[in-house]
């Protein structure tokens, strides 16, 4: 059964607020006990923040054939998401339609880098509490924060995204994952101001594969280890046949340089058959993350347990002369690092590739460059 928002009163045009008629069809289709498709014709029409919120009889389609705007209205940023899914099973979003964020008019509001107590600026698609899920040919543009977030969730397949917004814009993240389970992104291009991907606090078999990220800040797990609230472990995460071209970091695991309330870990971790095209940091553990001084560095040391990662053919060229930097906790070292057929030269006027090692306990295997530090 479909439910075109036009029927409930949507408005084309990108001047008119179409939250309602959104909502309207949302409700009526999460009713229907059977198949039902939510669908946004093609056309330009402007939402306000919404939650879709199950759960719903049968399963649910949502398909953006047009192009989704923000709104940058005061009332509309101070809300958390955009476009919330919330407590939904069986679903699929898609349809070759665009998010427009219009990021670049509120980006200037964003003093987060400087403010701690920062209010942060809506994400535009945030999926919260949901199993079953598949998110494909979609394309997101100028996020007025991150562009795509998991949380809660469980069995969500991306696939043919499209995310862009320039490297200047702030907290622009393309898709982080938090507390989730089985998440897999393929055949992604993610162009941004921040990670790529971001994978935080509890999240447990994570797959990543062919995904083009540039520019931006790689592929990061983390940071942990640092944050008041409850964290777990991050255990799991694939990432494989992906390209990064002149982002700032390339592979990187990130975890503050403080105690942490509990002992966490991150483990089984796989970076294999990776393209670094001028990338700088292409391969990083930095257990010594304090921004802003937030830390004492020489009195305390990560309580994260960082071991089983495999860094397996990675190749390239690196625009830091630092290609490999493996920075680990002195309190709790790192354990079964494997590096194998690493080749990272320097493209840069200050010579040959270096690699540091700090507390590494592990193998390494194959050909190097720059030699291996383990």
């Amino acid at each position: 059964m479909v439910f075109n928002v036009m029927r409930y009163g949507a408005i084309e045009g990108g001047r008119t607020d179409n939250s309602q008629a959104f909502l309207k069809a949302w409700s009526e289709a999460c009713k229907w006990d059977g198949r039902a498709k939510v669908e946004i014709p093609a056309g330009t029409f402007k939402l306000f923040p919404v939650v879709f919120s199950g759960p719903c009889k049968g399963n649910m389609a949502f398909v953006i054939k047009g192009t989704l705007l923000a709104s940058t209205s005061p009332s509309a940023l101070s809300s958390e998401n955009w476009i919330n899914f919330r407590n939904i099973e069986q679903l699929t979003v898609a349809g070759g339609g665009t998010l427009d964020g219009q990021g670049a008019s509120v980006w200037s509001l964003n003093d987060c880098k400087t403010n701690p107590g920062c209010k942060a600026l809506p994400i535009s698609m945030t999926f919260d509490f949901v199993t079953n899920a598949s998110v494909h040919h979609l394309r997101s543009f100028n996020s007025q924060n991150g562009h795509f977030k998991v949380y809660g969730s469980q069995k969500i397949d991306f696939g043919n995204i499209r995310i862009s917004a320039p490297e200047d814009s702030p907290n622009t993240d393309g898709i982080k994952i938090g507390n989730s389970y089985r998440i897999r992104i393929r055949r992604t291009i993610i162009e941004t101001g921040d990670d790529c991907i971001g994978i935080v606090s509890g999240s447990q078999k994570i797959h990543i594969s062919n995904v083009f990220c540039g520019p931006g800040h790689g592929i990061s797990i983390g940071s942990l280890g640092g944050h008041s609230y409850t964290e777990y472990d991050v255990e799991g995460i694939f990432v494989k046949n992906s390209v990064f071209k002149k982002t700032d970091n390339g592979l990187r695991i990130k975890t503050w340089a403080r105690d942490s309330p509990k002992p966490l870990k991150a483990s089984n971790i796989v970076y294999e058959d990776i393209n670094m095209i001028d990338v700088m940091n292409p391969i990083i553990i930095d257990q010594q993350y304090c921004p802003n001084n937030q830390c004492n560095q020489q009195a305390s040391s990560s309580n994260v347990q960082i071991s089983n990662v495999t860094f397996r053919n990675i190749w390239g060229t690196s625009s830091s002369q630092e290609a490999v930097t493996l920075k680990c906790s002195k309190s709790k070292p790192c354990k079964n690092i494997v590096m194998e057929n690493i080749k990272l030269p320097h493209n840069g006027p200050k010579g040959a590739a270096t690699s540091i090692c700090n507390n590494v306990i592990g193998n390494s295997y194959g050909s190097h460059i720059p030699p291996s530090c383990i």
